[in-house]
């Protein structure tokens, strides 16, 4: 899971939208004993919080304490989350894998990226009466399946 908390997620309640989503999938991953990796995007470079373990409370204590701000290192983050996948699969083959990512796609530009080997979704959290759409065209690239939060 990539989480995007850059500065631009402040605007009009996206990160909030983005919190209330991700203390859903949380619970969800207690209750069912999933094994979550969690790679913050934010600042100059992303940073996992979790890698490979079940999901535990601490995850909401790191919720309720997100913040946005400074720049989106998504893209280093989407490289980080491909490199940890394809280790991850070569180590638990049997292990099913999905990747999601939370963005609002505010990216200025971005290099041509590879889809990951496991299936992906991309929730788009811009919000706002102006919308870019980048990250319904960073879901294209990454042959992720797109979902807009409002939809959920």
């Amino acid at each position: 899971m990539i989480v995007d908390a850059s500065a631009s997620t402040r605007r009009h309640g996206a990160l909030a939208q983005a919190k209330g989503l991700l203390a859903t999938l949380f619970d969800q991953a207690y209750r069912q004993r999933t094994r979550l990796a969690v790679l913050h995007a934010t600042g100059r470079q992303p940073h996992w919080l979790w890698q490979g373990q079940k999901a535990s409370p601490a995850l909401h204590d790191w919720l309720s304490q997100l913040g946005a701000g400074g720049g989106t290192p998504l893209i280093e983050a989407l490289q980080q989350a491909a490199t940890w996948l394809e280790s991850r699969q070569r180590q638990k083959p049997a292990e099913q894998q999905r990747l999601l990512i939370l963005t609002d796609g505010r990216l200025k530009d971005w290099p041509a990226l590879v889809p990951t080997a496991c299936p992906a979704l991309l929730v788009d959290i811009e919000s706002g009466p102006i919308r870019l759409g980048r990250a319904k065209r960073l879901a294209e690239q990454l042959a992720a399946e797109y979902w807009a939060i409002e939809d959920l």
